[in-house]
């Protein structure tokens, strides 16, 4: 009966501690997705970031996590016992770094960088290994260390029960993040809700005994200072170098930043400057341009702006003005600043330019689009095939066109020259006049009828003053120089379409040409490594391999799609991160029960991903922006539901051990990542997302094929 008795109240710790340490996967969960998602914003705000750059953080991101997996595997290989005592301690240490590990990006990128200037791939990519590498290398490590944790008690502890756990924590923290957090409060706020549930499972962890309690009150002060002292310094790591920070708010949309310098106001949107209220050369252009070659402009459309723009288009006395801002953070603060000047007949609309040209009616004499260069797909979707379509639709007969992009001095570059020259093809195509003025800043004029380069005279007769055209015009912008811009243009360029972005390919370039560097180096040794590692590992583990590699793809592919189709992936990379975690819960726990039919469940799973993908491929070629968010959505569910499946039937079929663990866990985190770079760097680049996804429906193909061939046994 004592021994009885005995038995009972082991059973009862033992379970006790179970549902302990599963609370802290599930927090840790929580934490990691909000860190990450926290994470790919701060590098897009502090590297004026692209999808490259999200592609990098992911890719780091997984490939530590993978790291850290690998080095839990040394805790059973030198008979360390893992303890309760020891995951709460690490918990509190992963809880600390969170908000150093964001101050640190901030603080340190001018530093390394020289202020104001861009980043290359390379020191993008070493930036970003080195500053998330504590946080990445502890995340990977704490969850198979905390299933040898579970299985001190009970060896036969399932592995999947710890996955299912994990993924549980992420889909909570993705939701948490993006239905709540993103909306209402600061990246140091967010940090700081974010791991509360954390750091209370944590110090629940510790035994009651007397002798810990030193521990636990020296583990949970110091998680709770450094997440205090994160949100003390929310705003003076943002203080700039030079000038003074007036204005700082995380809208749904980006970082918005104001910064004033003397007399001068500059509007920082995610690190990049948009706005300033000396603009007066830049603003005439951009408006009297265009206008200067319509009589009597009544109806202008106006995407996005630059200061002093409103001013120079009320010369003109236009009946209708649309502005198009998407973010109304964005035209508060412009209107605030005096950046721009509240006009008569002024209509701010905060939507995309893209959306409101499919769904409006309203024809314009005039649409202006003043966008920055296409260095991202968001911005791309403004100068493709499509997008010019849209603009034609939208003007009066004789309506004109215009948009801008990085000039040149004396000399044409031949990257510039190529860029420019895919432009004038795409835009030829549906304007019959296509008139480009040369200076620090190209300007295309599109038109249905012929354009005049004599602008001064043009507005001297609509009786418009400028500064800068009437002075300067005539003396940069020669007959001589019009004529040679023009005459360079190769109109056998390929065209830029939202499918093909052959204007990315060339940015993709010259962005690496500008530092002297080729991402050939990079992905060589990738490769060299991959290959390595393929002749290490097992057909199960090269399934979870691919099946990794295949999940991160298609979450890029979504990504990139987003931003083509719709262009606000700052808003939404929470709700997909999200989606793609909510189906692993489910498919693993379909997985733990079908698991005994090993070989056909994998087979089953594979066939499924690669009939997705192929329904991905012909919906975004058939259907394109005419697809709703929706389909976008059930895709990463359904995705993420095969590949969770296939997790736990691969770790049966190895065996469920700790060794066994630890390599399912890091095949599928090394998948993973490599999926995501090579996919983002190399296949959408280079080859489109039509293409991009034929090779991951060829990766996924070899999947099947392996297990298809395995013996009955697998």
């Amino acid at each position: 009966m004592v021994m009885n008795s005995i038995t009972n109240l082991v059973a009862t710790k033992t379970a006790t501690n179970e549902r302990a340490i599963i609370r802290v996967v599930i927090a840790t969960g929580i934490s990691s997705v909000v860190t990450q998602l926290l994470l790919i914003r701060e590098f897009l705000a502090q590297f004026q970031g692209n999808e490259f750059v999200i592609a990098l953080i992911l890719f780091n991101w997984l490939i530590l996590g993978g790291m850290g997996t690998l080095l839990a595997r040394l805790v059973t290989r030198r008979g360390k016992t893992p303890s309760v005592a020891k995951l709460a301690w690490l918990s509190f240490l992963l809880i600390a770094i969170s908000p150093l590990m964001i101050l640190a990006i901030r603080i340190l990128r001018d530093i390394f960088f020289i202020h104001g200037t861009s980043v290359g791939f390379y020191p993008t990519f070493a930036y970003s290994f080195f500053t998330i590498m504590p946080f990445g290398l502890l995340l990977g490590f704490l969850l198979p260390y905390s299933l040898f944790v579970l299985r001190v008690d009970n060896k036969d502890y399932p592995g999947t029960f710890v996955y299912m756990a994990d993924n549980l924590g992420d889909v909570a923290g993705g939701a948490i993040f993006s239905f709540t957090l993103v909306h209402l409060v600061s990246p140091m706020q967010a940090v700081f809700f974010a791991n509360l549930l954390l750091l209370f499972f944590a110090w629940r962890l510790f035994p009651s005994e007397k002798r810990f309690r030193p521990a636990v009150l020296a583990g949970t002060m110091m998680s709770l200072l450094a997440l205090i002292a994160g949100i003390f310094l929310e705003k003076p790591s943002l203080v700039p170098m030079k000038g003074k920070l007036v204005h700082y708010r995380e809208s749904r949309y980006g970082r918005i930043t104001v910064v004033q310098d003397q007399e001068q106001y500059t509007l920082f949107n995610d690190g990049s400057p948009t706005f300033s209220t000396q603009n007066v050369s830049m603003a005439e252009q951009a408006i009297h341009y265009p206008l200067a070659q319509i009589e009597n402009p009544k109806n202008i459309l106006l995407i996005s702006a630059v200061g002093g723009m409103l001013a120079e288009l009320a010369k003109h006395q236009p009946e209708s003005i649309d502005y198009l801002e998407l973010d109304p953070e964005m035209t508060t603060v412009e209107f605030h600043y005096g950046l721009l000047k509240n006009i008569p007949n002024l209509n701010v609309i905060h939507q995309d330019g893209r959306a409101w040209l499919n769904q409006t009616l309203k024809t314009y004499d005039a649409i202006i689009v003043n966008l920055p260069e296409p260095e991202t797909f968001q911005i791309n979707r403004f100068y493709t095939d499509r997008f010019f379509a849209l603009a034609k639709d939208r003007l009066k007969p004789d309506g004109i066109f215009s948009f801008s992009m990085e000039g040149y001095d004396n000399y044409l570059g031949e990257p510039q020259r190529r860029k420019l020259s895919v432009l004038y093809t795409t835009v030829k195509e549906y304007f019959n006049h296509v008139l480009l003025l040369p200076g620090e800043t190209i300007y295309f004029l599109c038109s249905a009828k012929p354009l005049s380069v004599d602008i001064p005279q043009k507005l001297i007769e609509k009786g418009i003053s400028t500064y800068y055209i009437s002075g300067f015009y005539y003396g940069n912008v020669t007959t001589e120089r019009i004529t040679q811009l023009n005459d360079l243009m190769d109109t056998s360029s390929p065209k830029n379409s939202d499918l093909n972005p052959n204007l990315m390919r060339i940015m993709f370039s010259q962005w690496f040409a500008k530092f002297s560097t080729s991402p050939i180096t990079f992905v060589s040794a990738l490769v060299l490594l991959l290959a390595i590692y393929m002749t290490r590992i097992t057909r199960e583990e090269f399934v979870l391999f691919s099946t990794g590699a295949m999940t991160m793809g298609c979450e890029i592919l979504v990504i990139f799609a987003f931003q083509i189709f719709f262009g606000y992936i700052y808003l939404q990379i929470g709700l997909i991160v999200t989606v793609f975690l909510a189906g692993l819960l489910p498919g693993a726990w379909l997985g733990d029960k079908w698991s005994s039919r090993g070989r056909q469940i994998l087979l089953s799973t594979d066939i499924l991903l690669i009939a997705m993908l192929g329904i991905f491929l012909l919906m975004v070629y058939l259907v394109g922006d005419g697809l709703p968010v929706i389909f976008f959505l059930l895709f990463g569910f359904i995705v993420s539901l095969a590949c969770g499946c296939q997790f736990p039937v691969a770790l049966f079929l190895r065996g469920g051990d700790n060794p066994a663990a630890t390599r399912v866990f890091s095949a599928d985190l090394i998948g993973a990542a490599c999926g995501t770079l090579l996919t983002s760097v190399v296949l959408i680049p280079y080859l489109g997302i039509i293409w991009a996804t034929i090779c991951l429906i060829g990766l996924k193909t070899i999947s099947l094929l392996l297990v298809g061939t395995a013996n009955e046994t697998m």
